[in-house]
C-alpha cells in the first residue's frame, strides 16, 4: 500500500515581506563623448577607448566593482554606445551575469509624454530612479567610467558606515598649483567636509574630488527629487552643495593610490607609456586585483626572427616582422618588414606596412598605414584647427582610417578617414595640420 505524502502549504508572501535587496549598488556613468581625445572618440564613447593593449577604459571601474564584492552595476550610456554595449554584453568577463543584479545597460529612453537625453550626471541618475528602487539598496555608489585606477569600494563603504555619513566623497591630494582644475573638498581632522569648492580660483585645500561618491539611498533619493527640475543637474555643481546646505553628514575618503584621468591625448599617451616601465606605477599583473575584459579568442603572437622588440607590450594575435621600441601594441596588429615603431600606441587590428617609420603616434583600431610612410617627423608646430587637443608632439590617426604609401606626416597632426595620395601635397602633411575626410568627425 502506498504511503500518503504530506503536502506542506507555504504562507503567501505579501509585498514587502522578505523583499530581495542589495546592500550597495553601483551606477557607472559611461555616456561621455571625451571631446579632448579628438578623432579617437569620433565614433566611440570615451569609456570604450582601448587601453593597455587589451583593455578598454571601462574595464577598470567594472573590475573594481566585482573585486569589491559589488555585483549590481547600472551602466549609463548615451554617446556612441554600440562599441560599449557590445563589449559589456551580459557581463560574463566580470562575473556580472546574474539573475538578480548583474550588469545592466541604461540608455536614455522615451517615457510617457516625453523623451529626453541625459543632461547632467545627476539627471542621468534621476532618470534611472526606478532601476535603483528595484534593488531597495541601503547605499548607492556613483562612478565615472573614464578613469584608470584600482580601488576597493568596500573599504570606502566601511568608512562611510563608521562615520554614520550621508555622503562620502573619494578625494585625493593634488599639487596646490593644480587644485583650481578640480572640485575641492575642505575637510576637518576627522574627515568631515566643512566646505565644497567647484574649481575655485583660490582653493582652500588640495583634496580633489575624484567623482566617486557613496550616498545613503534615502539621502540621494531626497536630493534627486528636490532637484529634478534643474537643467543639467550635476553632482559636483548641484547635488553635493544641496546636501551640504541641508547639513547632511559629508565625509572625505582620502585615496592615495594610482588614479589617472585620461581625458587628453597627452595624458592618455602618458598613462599607456607608464605601463611599460620596468616597475610600473600601475601594475596590470597583480593576481589579487585582476582587471577583467572581454578579449575574445585570439591566436598567439608571432615574432619573426628578424624582428626587434624593446620594452613593449605586445598583445595576442600580433605579427611582428619589424622593430618595436617602447610601444603598446593591441591585439591583431601587423608590423611589416623593415618597419620601425617607437613610443607609440597602436590599437587592435592596425596594419603597418613594410618600411614605415612611426614616432610618437596614437593609431586607432582597424587603421591601415601604407608602405614606406614616415609618421611623426619635423618640428613641433601647434595644431591650426584644435591646438588644445592635438598637441604633445603626437600624431593621432582615427579608427578605420587609411594612409597611402610613401607619405610623410608631421607632429601635432590628426587624420581621419580613407585618405588618398592627392590629400598630401608633395606627399607631405605638415606639422600642425589636420586631415579629416568628408563625413568624418573631428
Amino acid at each position: 500500500m502506498a504511503k500518503k505524502c504530506a503536502i506542506m502549504t507555504l504562507p503567501k508572501l505579501r509585498r514587502g515581506d522578505n523583499m530581495r535587496k542589495k546592500e550597495m549598488i553601483a551606477m557607472l556613468l559611461a555616456g561621455g563623448q571625451g571631446s579632448r581625445l579628438g578623432v579617437l572618440t569620433a565614433k566611440v564613447a570615451k569609456p570604450a577607448v582601448a587601453f593597455g593593449g587589451k583593455y578598454r577604459i571601462i574595464d577598470f571601474p567594472l573590475s573594481n566593482c566585482i573585486n569589491s564584492g559589488i555585483d549590481t552595476v547600472g551602466v549609463l550610456t548615451q554617446y556612441q554606445p554600440l562599441r560599449l554595449n557590445t563589449h559589456i554584453g551580459i557581463g560574463i568577463p566580470w562575473d556580472l551575469d546574474r539573475n538578480f543584479g548583474g550588469v545592466s545597460i541604461l540608455p536614455p529612453y522615451e517615457k510617457s509624454g516625453s523623451s529626453e537625453w541625459y543632461t547632467g550626471t545627476a539627471n542621468a541618475i534621476y532618470q534611472n530612479f526606478d532601476y535603483m528602487e528595484t534593488f531597495n539598496p541601503d547605499y548607492v555608489l556613483i562612478l565615472s567610467g573614464d578613469h584608470i585606477y584600482k580601488m576597493d569600494y568596500e573599504v570606502m563603504l566601511d568608512y562611510h558606515k563608521e562615520n554614520h555619513a550621508d555622503v562620502t566623497i573619494a578625494a585625493m591630494p593634488v599639487p596646490m598649483e593644480e587644485a583650481s582644475r578640480f572640485g575641492i573638498v575642505v575637510a576637518e581632522e576627522d574627515g568631515q567636509i566643512s566646505e565644497f569648492q567647484e574649481k575655485p580660483e583660490q582653493p582652500k585645500s588640495n583634496l580633489a574630488s575624484m567623482g566617486i561618491y557613496i550616498f545613503s539611498w534615502s539621502v540621494l533619493k531626497e536630493a534627486l527629487i528636490a532637484l529634478k527640475e534643474v537643467h543639467g543637474c550635476d553632482f559636483g555643481k548641484h547635488i553635493i552643495p544641496y546636501c551640504h546646505g541641508r547639513s547632511n553628514r559629508l565625509f572625505a575618503y582620502e585615496y592615495n593610490g594610482y588614479w589617472k584621468d585620461v581625458g587628453t591625448l597627452g595624458s592618455y599617451w602618458e598613462a599607456n607609456m607608464e605601463l611599460i616601465d620596468i616597475i610600473p606605477e600601475f601594475n596590470l599583473y597583480e593576481e589579487f586585483w585582476k582587471i577583467y575584459t572581454n578579449s575574445g579568442t585570439l591566436p598567439p603572437q608571432y615574432i619573426s626572427s628578424n624582428s626587434v622588440i624593446e620594452k613593449s607590450i605586445i598583445s595576442n594575435g600580433c605579427e611582428v616582422y619589424g622593430e618595436v621600441h617602447n610601444c603598446v601594441i593591441g591585439a591583431g596588429v601587423t608590423i611589416g618588414k623593415g618597419a620601425v615603431v617607437r613610443d607609440s600606441i597602436i590599437m587592435q587590428d592596425v596594419q603597418v606596412g613594410d618600411g614605415c617609420v612611426i614616432d610618437k603616434a596614437i593609431i586607432a583600431e582597424n587603421a591601415e598605414i601604407g608602405k614606406n610612410c614616415t609618421i611623426g617627423i619635423g618640428k613641433e608646430v601647434p595644431n591650426k584647427l584644435k591646438p588644445s587637443v592635438y598637441s604633445y608632439g603626437l600624431v593621432t590617426i582615427g579608427e578605420n582610417s587609411k594612409v597611402p604609401e610613401g607619405v610623410q606626416i608631421g607632429k601635432n597632426t590628426a587624420i581621419s578617414g580613407i585618405t588618398e595620395k592627392f590629400d598630401y601635397p608633395n606627399n607631405l602633411l605638415e606639422s600642425g595640420e589636420t586631415l579629416i575626410k568628408a563625413g568624418e568627425r573631428i
